[in-house]
């Protein structure tokens, strides 16, 4: 639900449904951290990493959405948002009526890829699409990685970009937990009315789905990942 369809189903106002989000979406973003400290080092052999992308206020301020999953076990590893400038012919509308704008995927990247460092294995295999940019933010974080690219694919139908039409799909596990975000959080929802006004927020409303996906949605998923990994086995074989 939005913010404002939450105040009005429980009869609160809409201020403390902000303070709301932003006091759940703290703990279950210091909840996600300590979760991974309880794995063991280099415990992940393979992940698939891409972004998602949404807007702020207008489709003229996008953001990115980095995203690290697990394969076969969809766990998510982690997520960022940070703002990036738009494409295509936007690009100029949003220039001339919002100014240059920072793009923030490179330290966004980075900064996730930090984060999981410690539970991916020294020859991680990291498995994205074609963008040009993902080697080089690879290679600063994960020096020994074998960094697999495949070529993107279209979506299923219009306004399931994550959703692949056919076949098989090298991204699956990653794409399909992304449409799940989209299917679970209000605001990154297809063709919404129901639009970001602030990045940071945005951040703690996805760790707040992050946790309730992996401990929820995937509980059982996740405690048998856990118990596997504490006991010394392997989850995946090398990409």
């Amino acid at each position: 639900m939005s913010q404002n369809r939450i105040s009005l189903k429980y009869g609160i106002n809409r201020k403390t449904t902000a303070r709301k989000v932003v006091f759940l979406g703290t703990r279950r973003k210091h909840q996600n951290e300590e979760f991974l400290k309880t794995l063991p080092e280099g415990s992940f052999s393979a992940i698939e990493f891409d972004e998602m992308e949404t807007f702020e206020k207008s489709k003229c301020l996008p953001v990115s959405i980095p995203l690290a999953v697990v394969p076969e076990t969809q766990f998510i590893l982690g997520v960022r948002v940070a703002k990036m400038p738009a494409k295509g012919y936007l690009a100029g509308i949003s220039r001339e009526k919002y100014g240059l704008r920072e793009d923030e995927r490179p330290e966004a990247a980075l900064t996730l890829f930090e984060s999981i460092k410690r539970v991916c294995s020294k020859e991680v295999g990291i498995t994205t699409d074609k963008n040009p940019k993902y080697p080089g933010w690879i290679e600063k974080i994960f020096p020994d990685a074998r960094h697999v690219t495949v070529k993107g694919r279209r979506g299923c139908v219009v306004g399931q970009g994550e959703l692949k039409s056919g076949g098989f799909d090298p991204l699956f596990w990653l794409n399909h937990t992304a449409a799940m975000f989209r299917a679970n959080v209000n605001r990154l929802f297809r063709r919404t009315w129901c639009t970001t006004k602030r990045r940071d927020r945005l951040e703690l409303h996805l760790q707040m789905y992050a946790y309730f996906h992996n401990h929820t949605l995937r509980r059982e998923l996740t405690r048998q990942m856990k118990q596997k990994l504490l006991l010394g086995e392997e989850l995946l074989r090398p990409a």
